[in-house]
């Protein structure tokens, strides 16, 4: 039997979360937080039945400490946010943030993003946002890297046909992985810009790239980084 936890059986039907962490649990208390398959109860409905509106649907995978997450469902009220990150402790510690927020138009997921064809419907996604993810630079690591073929055509379907992806990592070599992918897979995508350092960049298709800056993003510009960046449309 594969192990439920393991990276590529993620992507199948009949994954199954297994866990026992305490922080699993505590975040029971925050009535805008779905945990592992919860969620995927609410695909193709998250609007209806969700926010109970027809807005634009934003998703952030990886949403980390939440920074964009904060900022950008603040900025725009009017526009739905589903906020995806699997790591415990640190989402308790941002369902506390969010829950102090004044304007509540988002949720927030504690789920695996392998599992996004099961979490969202085909055509449900306005614009997707995968802001710094977890490069996993070792060799014997890569197969962990989220940013390849069933990842990407599970992407593909469930964004609009209208629909838009921001990347941006800090990580070169990551960079040119997503690059190499996008080319082998290019059927599914348009890259509609590109950069290895997009805060230099005049192309104004960075714009929201720039203006959202996460505490480490901000961090690594103090030191000179270069901030690499991809713009997706669907073909």
């Amino acid at each position: 039997m594969p192990n439920k936890e393991n990276f590529e059986h993620s992507f199948n039907e009949d994954f199954q979360y297994s866990h026992n962490n305490p922080y699993h649990h505590r975040l029971e208390k925050f009535p805008f937080v779905l945990r592992d398959l919860e969620p995927e109860s609410l695909k193709g409905k998250w609007n209806e039945q969700c926010f109970d509106n027809q807005a634009p649907l934003n998703v952030e995978i990886g949403t980390g400490y939440g920074h964009f997450m904060k900022q950008f469902s603040q900025d725009h009220p009017d526009e739905n946010f589903v906020g995806m990150d699997y790591r415990f402790k640190r989402s308790f510690n941002l369902a506390k943030q969010l829950n102090d927020l004044d304007v509540k138009n988002f949720r927030y997921i504690r789920a695996k993003a392998e599992r996004i064809e099961y979490l969202f419907s085909e055509s449900e996604i306005d614009k997707l946002y995968y802001f710094f993810p977890d490069p996993w630079p070792k060799t014997r690591h890569l197969k962990k890297r989220l940013f390849k073929q069933p990842f990407l055509s599970a992407l593909k379907k469930v964004m609009k046909p209208t629909g838009i992806v921001f990347i941006k990592t800090d990580h070169d070599q990551y960079y040119e992985w997503m690059l190499k992918h996008l080319e082998l897979n290019s059927e599914l995508f348009n890259i509609v810009a590109h950069s290895c350092d997009i805060h230099a960049s005049e192309d104004a298709n960075f714009s929201l790239l720039k203006n959202y800056q996460t505490k480490f993003e901000k961090i690594f510009l103090e030191k000179g980084k270069n901030i690499n960046g991809i713009i997706l449309t669907c073909k």
